[in-house]
């Protein structure tokens, strides 16, 4: 899955949960330039649809939760938490970015 979007939706509070993990928000940033997985995070859509991106920057593999806002006529990527990847979901991510 791919998405279109024209930036990025900061505040306080998702800069410091993002940083609570060790990433800051450029980081974040530069890894949705990058090949990424995306899908929708079903269990967490009560209220709005969110999404996961899984992908590498730099050296390291990262899962970020994400949901997309409209403001004015700008389509934006919030992103509501990002991390490192368990072992597993890097197997994930390696096995879905073959299929590119």
């Amino acid at each position: 899955m791919s998405m279109k979007f024209d930036g990025f939706d900061w505040d306080e509070g998702n800069k410091t949960k993002i940083r609570q993990h060790g990433l800051d928000p450029d980081l974040v940033e530069r890894f949705f330039q990058g090949k990424l997985w995306i899908g929708p995070d079903i269990k967490h859509s009560q209220k709005e649809s969110r999404f996961m991106a899984i992908g590498q920057i730099e050296t390291r593999y990262v899962l970020i939760a994400f949901t997309i806002r409209e403001k004015e006529t700008r389509r934006l990527v919030r992103p509501i938490s990002a991390r490192p990847m368990h072992n597993r979901e890097i197997g994930k991510y390696e096995e879905e970015i073959a299929k590119i």
